[in-house]
């Protein structure tokens, strides 16, 4: 039996090592490659996920994390089967046009695939259109937008209304998030969610799909 308990440790240690080492023994094992995910490597990202929003851990640490975390995954992913596939949940990603600040939606990036589901990261600067075309090509179940400046947050009104034109609104869920980004802000532009940081941007999508 796997010792589960101690792979998650390893997770919030940052053990890369330690994490790849466990993984492939469970693997060996004949285990099931979801429950390696879901005992193991997840329930390490939701311990740092929990101390993170605490103020218990930060970024550098959560993104030591994050990295054993996906050393693991990368082990798992090519067992999964295409059913297990299907049921994941896709996430656009991306930073605004004019905005060139990647950390904090990096680290949501990783949030999220520790959650198990399918990230797609556009990177930085990213127009209207191709937040649009992203959401189409991949089928997304929901975008998220990330801005750092007070001068680029309207950008995220635009691509809303960008997707509103497209006819493909009705199908993503919003969620927005950046340091001068509020609840309010959010709303205002018609956004389905705002996350404060990256667990709580993990733990917002989870309930929006």
């Amino acid at each position: 039996m796997p010792d589960y308990e101690k792979m998650s440790e390893k997770v919030i240690e940052g053990d890369q090592e330690g994490v790849k080492e466990l993984t492939q023994d469970a693997i060996d094992e004949g285990v099931e490659p979801q429950e390696i995910i879901s005992d193991g490597l997840i329930n390490g990202m939701n311990v740092v996920g929990e101390r993170f929003k605490a103020g218990d851990m930060f970024v550098p640490e959560v993104l030591m994390s994050a990295k054993a975390m996906k050393a693991g995954m990368e082990l798992v992913n090519p067992l999964l089967t295409e059913g297990d596939r299907e049921q994941s949940t896709t996430v656009v990603l991306g930073t605004v046009e004019g905005d060139l600040h990647d950390i904090g939606k990096n680290l949501v990036a990783m949030m999220l695939e520790s959650g198990g589901m399918e990230v797609v990261n556009l990177g930085v600067d990213i127009e209207a259109g191709e937040f649009a075309e992203a959401v189409r090509e991949n089928d997304a179940d929901v975008l998220g937008m990330s801005a750092l400046l007070t001068t680029t947050m309207m950008e995220m009104q635009d691509v809303i209304e960008i997707l509103e034109e497209e006819g493909l609104r009705d199908d993503v869920k919003v969620l927005v998030g950046g340091a001068p980004v509020t609840q309010e802000f959010a709303d205002d532009i018609g956004a389905d969610g705002w996350a404060p940081d990256a667990a709580s941007a993990k733990d917002l999508v989870q309930d929006m799909v």
